[in-house]
């Protein structure tokens, strides 16, 4: 009777699972609208195949130092692994690396929605999603089933996965908080957190995060022989069209397609979503948009800085020298800038808004008006605070940094490493 009572259960929860993936990552949020869609994204119908290709290969051109121009041509050089290939091969474990806004958790919330629908993974009978920038504010969780409890508390209470098929996919493992320690495996020295997370590393893991934290993660784990590792390159050339032939109006494609074949940076991040639906965006509502406003790197984020300045902030077209003549715009990109500051050199990709009032006394107040570089997100552990996106986070934590600190104070400073020049 208990062995009959105990396959209920877990037919219960893996079902309850499953509804909750299919009701929560069927859409994801762009920033913005698309250009001619609506405003989420439908992984099920709508999901764009992405170039995946073999980590070993790429760190041969990693170590080789393969310029930024020559993404594109290289990513192209590559033996694509297609979505399907990737669930043939037999492997325990996967490691997922790639930049930010590539398309990771895109991949990963496509792989929970095809396990919710008997697609993949049949052999596990529940499959967990944890994202690393969520778990940092559980610091004292100290183990996997506490951790369960906290995050899926309406699905899983009390209930031991020990004795049953479990999958955990782990996302943002760059964003861990305690990512060395957990790399040195100091599980008892310092947070709680660590030693849980540590832990599921006994269960089969998928686990994503940018290039540098997924090797360091592989660098510590003596089980390569049983772990697949793959990185994501973004859209292909195909990719690339599919995307612009569906989302651009037809009055700007001719701009879109002349942007990315005269320069070379806007054509080699045009494969990471996260910058060609920017990049379009900021080229389909401008008046006027030259070819070569993307020629550099600066170029393209500082365009992406303004798109959000003007769309969501003070909502026109002028240029930046007029706005920042206005001292309460000039207040507030410093404002906005300090805390993407504060915050990135604390590893807080997540905050609340006790976190926030430190820099800004009056939020209560003015809330909304941050909205666009800053979302609110509603879960059912309540309400926390998050930059848009990760590549903006870091933008403005360096313009910050570019303006308040010296040179030397810059690059003494590991955490930001990863900032944007």
């Amino acid at each position: 009777d208990d062995r009959l009572s105990a396959n209920k259960d877990i037919s219960e929860i893996s079902t309850a699972l499953k509804y909750y993936y299919l009701a929560n990552y069927g859409k994801i949020n762009e920033i913005q609208p698309l250009l001619k869609a609506h405003s989420n994204v439908d992984l099920i119908n709508k999901f764009v195949d992405l170039c995946i290709v073999d980590a070993n290969d790429v760190q041969i051109d990693v170590v080789c130092n393969v310029e930024r121009k020559k993404y594109l041509e290289k990513q192209m050089s590559y033996t694509p692994i297609s979505y399907s290939e990737i669930f043939l091969k037999q492997k325990s474990n996967m490691l997922i690396s790639g930049v930010a806004g590539i398309g990771k958790t895109w991949l990963l919330r496509k792989c929970l929605l095809d396990w919710s629908n008997s697609l993949i993974w049949n052999s596990f009978e529940l499959v967990f999603y944890l994202e690393c920038r969520s778990l940092n504010q559980f610091q004292n969780a100290s183990n996997v089933n506490e951790l369960l409890n906290i995050f899926y508390k309406d699905i899983i209470i009390d209930f031991n996965i020990s004795n049953h098929t479990v999958l955990f996919v782990i996302d943002g493992l760059d964003e861990f908080k305690y990512l060395n320690d957990l790399i040195s495996l100091r599980l008892t020295r310092y947070y709680p957190i660590v030693k849980a997370l540590g832990e599921i590393r006994k269960y089969k893991t998928v686990i994503a995060g940018r290039v540098y934290a997924i090797d360091k993660y592989l660098s510590m784990s003596i089980e390569h022989r049983d772990m697949l590792t793959i990185q994501v390159m973004g859209f292909n050339e195909n990719g690339i069209n599919s995307y612009i032939v569906n989302n651009v109006s037809e009055d700007k494609k001719k701009i879109v397609e002349t942007t990315l074949k005269e320069s070379s940076i806007a054509k080699s991040m045009a494969s990471v979503p996260f910058y060609l639906s920017c990049m379009c965006k900021i080229i389909c509502s401008s008046k006027k948009i030259y070819t070569n406003s993307f020629l550099t790197m600066t170029d393209l984020y500082a365009n992406i800085f303004l798109y959000f300045l003007q769309k969501h902030i003070i909502k026109n077209n002028g240029l930046v020298y007029q706005m920042m003549e206005n001292e309460n715009n000039k207040k507030y990109v410093l404002n906005i800038c300090r805390i993407a500051f504060e915050l990135f050199v604390e590893n807080k990709f997540i905050f609340s808004k006790k976190e926030i009032l430190l820099f800004i006394n009056n939020f209560n107040e003015v809330e909304e008006s941050f909205f666009g570089f800053i979302e609110r997100v509603e879960t059912h552990l309540g309400y926390h605070y998050q930059f848009a996106h990760l590549t903006v986070m870091e933008f403005c934590a360096s313009v910050y940094a570019y303006n308040v600190l010296s040179n030397e104070e810059i690059v003494a400073n590991k955490n930001l490493k990863s900032c944007l020049p």
